[in-house]
């Protein structure tokens, strides 16, 4: 008793002569501090507030029984302290009317040397008109949209439309949307000479002082928008709802077609048409008339009449409106085919049917060496799924050795012929792109000889050499699509992801299977390391985990997938398991992926199907015109355009909800359409442009919908690009 009281004595005497050091009781009172923030409107960045914005600020102080503060402000602008203070205090800045930078600090009354500052950044107005460049057609309407940034700033415009520097001979600004106009193609010039911009009503010099931080719309006026030669791809399904395919290429002089041939696959085997047709645009009063037509494919079989979209590029996207099936598919202008020469490596990725009409997919790789004419294939690689089979009569133990030649046709394709690992043949056309990674050359292929092998059609693209295709190498941002079939269903889904160099995956995903949904689903789940991705050799091959349901309880182990890469984050998908055969690709997500909002979708979007998992599926094409409106509830036209499908080829309208769309961050978010009937998308933004202009601004090209409606047994996956 006696050692223990001497030790609490002790314990109590250090106590105390530690107290007395402090100040009497040890405790360290903390620091009295006032932080200014501001409160209205929400979420805004103190380094982007726009000329003439008001702003409420709230001064909080903290470990102080005393909160008066007083308000100062150095810089431009005016500042409106509330008399008497409010618990928090607050107050009212109105910014000036240029740009510049102001402080406002907030005094604590009872100890004037407590103060908490706040710096604020006036930026310029700057605007983007979308599209940027496109071509429009003699007499035809095109419309454009503009938004102003900061995305707070009101979204009110002046337009101006020039010819050769004189006034457009028609051009209108939509009456109820400020950033929404129409131009008709009634001047006369040519290349680039329209010019048309839009400025900010209450900042027009935010355009004189950094024009550079504007985009300026430049047109160029055609007599037609089909001239050129061009390669094309359908997939689909005849009368009868058997799988059919079609390749070929086509030349057309002002939107009529003087010569083409193709490559159709149909259910009684492989054959070649030559083809003529033309383009005609639909009515050119419509409000899309630049944007959408008929192309006519006449080749004596069917598929032969499509209702089509061009986007601003010039790529048609099309459906079959000839009543003898329905199906998708695109034509892009041909490159050069003297780029094809010397040895390039080629990633592909096929889709089709076996013998037994089952879906079957292909990826691989094939390195081709020769003069453009005629060469060699060594060393490639390919896997195969038929039926959910990665072990079938193509490929034994995957991934197998491809090897075999190729010749021109000369009529514009190619003969693909391999020895290994069975002998199969295919024709291939050249489509867009070139040698650099940038704009990757592209050709389109499909199987000529069905009765002995898997009907299937796909793409090639030219593989980036400067890649050493290992987990480092694989860094980044990616959107991926997949499509599959669940028995009679369809099987499909968008992934945003990120590969962080070591073999980690992560991001979010969104799936309808056969009416199934699982919705904005984070990967891997909290705690969890099972989304991993791998080099497979140095040719290209990876394997992924994608998929599966981290959230449920118990958690839904991923899929296996193998993906042969055409360049960084990018490349063909196959899933190496699942008797859905869900087969797709991986593409880089552009720049600004981490910081998108809605004020960066406005455009018109040429959209279209992108493949058919089963013949129950209804393919469309479709013009949306995507506007934004920042002040109260959208108007109807945040969303509307015109939906084709084989029901009405003339059209529908289409409108969306209150508010129309929505954007996350990192790029996936939600469209809501109430016309032609309630549909519910997800959207996945993969190209951005533009993302320099201040750090924050960025135009989204094109992005991924997918229907999540519980109804809707077979979805798709639809493209839309400005």
């Amino acid at each position: 008793m006696i050692k223990r009281f001497g030790f609490a004595a002790a314990l109590l005497s250090l106590a105390m002569a530690s107290g007395c050091a402090k100040g009497g009781n040890g405790i360290v009172p903390p620091a009295v501090t006032v932080d200014v923030a501001i409160t209205s409107p929400s979420n805004l960045s103190s380094n982007a507030i726009y000329p003439t914005q008001s702003l409420t600020l709230s001064a909080t102080v903290s470990n102080s029984t005393t909160t008066a503060v007083t308000w100062s402000l150095s810089g431009p602008g005016t500042l409106t302290p509330v008399t008497p203070a409010t618990t928090p205090a607050t107050a009212t800045y109105v910014a000036p009317g240029t740009a510049g930078s102001a402080t406002i600090t907030a005094t604590l009354v009872s100890d004037p040397s407590i103060t908490g500052p706040l710096a604020l950044s006036v930026i310029d107005i700057t605007t983007e008109v979308t599209p940027a460049t496109l071509s429009v057609g003699n007499g035809l309407i095109q419309q454009f949209t503009a938004v102003a940034v900061p995305d707070d700033a009101p979204q009110t415009f002046n337009w101006t439309c020039t010819a050769n520097g004189a006034p457009c001979a028609n051009f209108v600004q939509d009456p109820n949307v400020s950033g929404l106009a129409y131009y008709k193609a009634q001047d006369s010039c040519g290349s680039n000479c329209v010019q048309i911009a839009a400025t900010s009503t209450i900042d027009s010099s935010g355009c004189v002082t950094t024009p550079t931080n504007c985009t300026t719309a430049k047109v160029s006026l055609v007599p037609s928008r089909v001239n050129g030669t061009y390669a094309f791809q359908f997939s689909g399904y005849d009368s009868s709802n058997n799988a059919t395919a079609v390749v070929g290429t086509f030349t057309a002089s002002n939107g009529s077609i003087t010569s083409g041939v193709e490559d159709e696959l149909t259910s009684t085997g492989w054959a070649q048409h030559p083809i003529t047709g033309g383009y005609v645009p639909i009515s050119a009063s419509d409000l899309n008339s630049n944007n959408a037509g008929t192309l006519t494919l006449t080749t004596g079989a069917f598929p032969n009449k499509f209702q089509a979209v061009i986007n601003s590029a010039g790529t048609i996207q099309m459906i079959e409106s000839d009543g003898h099936g329905s199906g998708s598919g695109t034509a892009q202008v041909s490159a050069a085919s003297t780029i094809f020469k010397g040895t390039q490596t080629y990633a592909f990725g096929f889709t089709g049917v076996d013998s037994s009409g089952k879906r079957v997919g292909y990826v691989g790789v094939l390195p081709m060496t020769g003069n453009g004419t005629s060469g060699t294939i060594t060393g490639g690689q390919i896997d195969v799924n038929d039926n959910g089979n990665s072990t079938n009569g193509i490929c034994g133990t995957a991934p197998c050795a491809v090897a075999g030649s190729y010749l021109s046709n000369g009529n514009g394709s190619w003969h693909l012929a391999l020895s290994s690992p069975i002998t199969m043949n295919f024709d291939f056309f050249i489509s867009s792109g070139s040698a650099i990674k940038a704009t990757p050359l592209t050709f389109y292929a499909i199987s000529t000889d069905p009765s002995v092998n898997p009907a299937v059609s796909g793409t090639m693209v030219f593989q980036d050499s400067t890649q050493t295709y290992n987990n480092a190498d694989f860094n980044g941002n990616s959107v991926s699509a997949l499509t599959g079939v669940n028995e009679a269903n369809a099987n499909v889904a968008l992934i945003v992801g990120t590969t962080d160099g070591n073999g980690d995956f992560s991001g979010r995903f969104d799936q309808n299977n056969a009416g199934s949904i699982l919705s904005d689903i984070a990967f891997p789940a909290a705690g969890s390391n099972n989304y991993m991705y791998a080099a497979s050799g140095a040719n290209g091959r990876y394997t992924f985990q994608l998929l599966g349901d981290p959230t449920a309880s118990p958690a839904v182990a991923p899929l296996p997938f193998v993906l042969y890469a055409s360049g960084q984050n990018r490349g063909f998908l196959l899933d190496q398991s699942s008797a859905s055969v869900m087969t797709g690709t991986m593409s880089p997500q552009g720049q600004g992926s981490g910081n998108l909002a809605a004020s960066e979708l406005p455009g018109t979007f040429a959209a279209a199907t992108t493949s058919s998992a089963t013949a129950a599926v209804d393919p469309i094409v479709a013009n949306l015109l995507l506007t934004f409106v920042n002040a109260g509830a959208c108007t109807a036209e945040c969303v509307n355009g015109t939906i084709y499908d084989s029901a009405t080829p003339s059209g529908v309208t289409a409108t969306g909800a209150n508010p129309s769309y929505a954007i996350q961050v990192t790029g996936n978010g939600t469209i809501a359409l109430t016309a032609p009937s309630a549909q519910n998308f997800v959207i996945y933004a993969v190209d951005t442009s533009g993302c320099a202009n201040q750090g924050v601004v960025c135009t989204i090209q094109d992005f991924l919908m997918m229907d999540v409606d519980k109804t809707n047994l077979n979805p798709t996956i639809i493209f839309a690009q400005q």
